[in-house]
């Protein structure tokens, strides 16, 4: 755990394995710490954090695993709920099956990319698809209340803005795509951003014009890009050795990357 600025990473975690994704807990979990959850091809660790940039007590980074579990498959998304505690128990205790009901189903045109619950509204869902199509479904009347079109594919990743959500954001071809949902199905604003091709696209948590992108990995390294929409050119460049997964802290302008037994790091201006 320290600064490495060779790979420009504000910090970095030594990992036990390859990491194909990580996420921070989005959600209060009631501890001073923030949790994170980063997974590979057969495990998911989860871990606390601590920054000096929100504790001034803390050199750098402060991380501690809380627990690993290995199970045999390889991870690629992980999804916190808003029920994760530290300081309680949930006040449900759920237990699924591999038989557990299905609750919604919606058929795609093309391979889904992303999926998004609204941050506000627990029944409503957006769902990204390959063909450049973005949808969001209504999950009591389980149908379609509204479509946006990306004009150019392939559609990679899309995510929902929680500061603002009128804002939609997503990566098509080499562009990023922003979208205000109450203006048009077409986006406002585009900008080729990654010459290998984008694939992931991430709204910040505590800023509604902020946000990052990454590339596809290279031969070596995988590009990171941070936008500003007030700004024409990234704000923040950064590289991980074959990274992956992206991921925004909850309450800092710190963004995260996995890679090659490595967490990446970065920490931006708002």
């Amino acid at each position: 755990m320290k600064q490495d600025s060779s790979r420009n990473a504000t910090y970095t975690v030594d990992c036990e394995d390859y990491v194909h994704v990580v996420e921070f807990n989005p959600f209060d979990s009631g501890d001073v710490g923030s949790l994170i959850a980063y997974g590979g091809n057969n495990y998911v660790v989860i871990g606390t954090c601590r920054f000096q940039e929100e504790d001034t007590e803390v050199e750098g980074i402060q991380y501690e695993t809380l627990r690993t579990f290995h199970h045999g498959i390889r991870v690629d998304a992980i999804a916190w709920s808003p029920e994760t505690r530290l300081d309680a128990l949930p006040p449900q205790i759920r237990v699924w099956d591999l038989e557990g009901n299905q609750k919604a189903y919606f058929v795609l045109r093309s391979p889904g990319m992303s999926v998004c619950w609204h941050p506000e509204e627990a029944f409503k869902l957006m769902v990204a698809e390959k063909n450049g199509t973005i949808r969001f479904y209504d999950l009591i009347t389980q149908q379609a209340i509204l479509s946006l079109q990306c004009e150019q594919t392939p559609l990679m990743s899309a995510h929902w803005c929680l500061r603002n959500t009128l804002k939609i954001g997503a990566v098509a071809g080499n562009d990023w795509l922003i979208w205000d949902i109450t203006r048009s199905s077409y986006p406002q604003d585009k900008r080729p951003v990654h010459v290998d091709r984008a694939r992931l696209f991430r709204w910040s948590r505590v800023n509604e014009n902020l946000f990052a992108t990454t590339g596809y990995p290279g031969k070596m390294t995988c590009q990171l890009l941070v936008h500003h929409l007030g700004h024409p050119q990234p704000i923040l460049i950064g590289s991980a050795a074959v990274g992956s997964g992206l991921t925004w802290h909850r309450t800092l302008p710190l963004c995260a990357v996995g890679g090659d037994h490595k967490l990446f790091f970065w920490v931006t201006e708002m």
